[in-house]
């Protein structure tokens, strides 16, 4: 038997430092990293919330079935059939999803490329073709939108493959009180693009941000903004705190 060590107590936990009754971290099998021509596989813990063959789990605003396109592993933007967003009420994760701007380039500004991902449903992080195509900087590909620009414009060119890694903490209410705001990191292309940014509320167009009480969970959302963008590879994993216990 390994030696047990006669520590002192780590605050706010019943552990002692190096416990060896402490619960051991989850195995967790890491997936595949994508190319351009094949996207990878995730982890062995994850919720796939596109399998590449049909809309199941996504509905419209309304509830009814999503009317975007599904084929060959690739979700598709229908202009003018509305945003999507997942039946599962998600809360704190880790979410995985690639997208890709059209390869024929339409537009410029705002007007190329758009769409969006709502983390439950109301906080944004952008989605644009910004490849040699400068917008306002609180609405550039990977800006936290109407509030923080990204640290960087880590934009591909028009077609290609786009990865986002995303690492969302919602806020918390106490009735009416907003007891801890949302946090976001926010990672493109492997470049890090927010890191721990405290959001300002539920992301607003031409407006500013404010908290008012919601739920802890719910669903995340796709945008549709006129434009034949792509997605592909989309997953979560449900964020835990130390000791196993759901955030």
């Amino acid at each position: 038997m390994a030696e047990q060590y006669d520590t002192p107590i780590i605050p706010g936990t019943c552990y002692r430092v190096h416990d060896l009754s402490r619960p051991q971290p989850p195995v967790v099998t890491p997936g595949t990293f994508s190319t351009q021509d094949a996207p990878g596989t995730p982890p062995s813990d994850a919720v796939v919330l596109f399998n590449g063959k049909d809309l199941s789990g996504w509905v419209d605003g309304k509830g009814e079935p999503a009317k975007w396109k599904a084929e060959n592993g690739i979700l598709h933007v229908v202009p003018g059939a509305g945003d999507i967003q997942t039946e599962a009420k998600l809360g704190d994760i880790q979410l995985h999803v690639e997208f890709s701007a059209p390869t024929a380039v339409k537009g410029e500004s705002q007007g190329r490329g758009n769409s969006g991902i709502f983390l439950l449903g109301q906080y944004e992080v952008q989605v644009l073709d910004n490849y040699e195509n400068p917008t306002y900087p609180d609405g550039t590909v990977g800006g936290l939108y109407g509030q923080y620009p990204p640290l960087a414009n880590a934009a591909k060119k028009p077609g290609e493959w786009s990865v986002y890694d995303i690492i969302f903490t919602g806020p918390r209410f106490n009735g009416y009180k907003l007891v801890s705001p949302a946090y976001i990191t926010v990672i493109l292309n492997n470049i890090v693009l927010h890191n721990h940014a405290e959001l300002q509320g539920p992301t607003q167009h031409k407006q500013l941000a404010q908290y008012t009480p919601h739920s802890k969970v719910g669903p995340l959302k796709l945008q549709d903004h006129g434009d034949l963008v792509r997605f592909r590879n989309i997953w979560v994993r449900k964020i835990t705190g130390y000791d196993g216990v759901e955030s």
